[in-house]
């Protein structure tokens, strides 16, 4: 598959057309979401979109990484890093 990905503003176009508002009002609700769900990540939590999936940080620990371009191997400090679980019912959208 070679599809492109739908960009933002034909998101908004497809809310907009989907809900009966204007694309203005459905721009404000995606930049509104995208907030919510980074706030509430950021802060340890997690969002679950229902059908869609479910956004959590997820912490990981130190660990040793190979430079690809030198093969020097390195000490990387622990992080946190953004985990995304899709959804059963996505899931059976996609493999029927």
């Amino acid at each position: 598959m070679t599809n492109k990905p739908m960009t933002k503003s034909q998101l908004v176009a497809n809310l907009a057309e989907s809900t009966g508002s204007d694309k203005a009002s459905a721009n404000r609700m995606i930049d509104a979401l995208s907030a919510i769900i980074s706030k509430e990540v950021a802060g340890g939590g997690a969002v679950t979109l229902p059908g869609i999936g479910k956004f959590s940080c997820r912490a990981r620990p130190e660990r040793m990484v190979r430079n690809p371009a030198t093969g020097e191997q390195m000490k990387k400090a622990a992080d946190r890093v953004v985990k995304v679980s899709i959804a059963k019912a996505l899931k059976d959208v996609i493999n029927p």
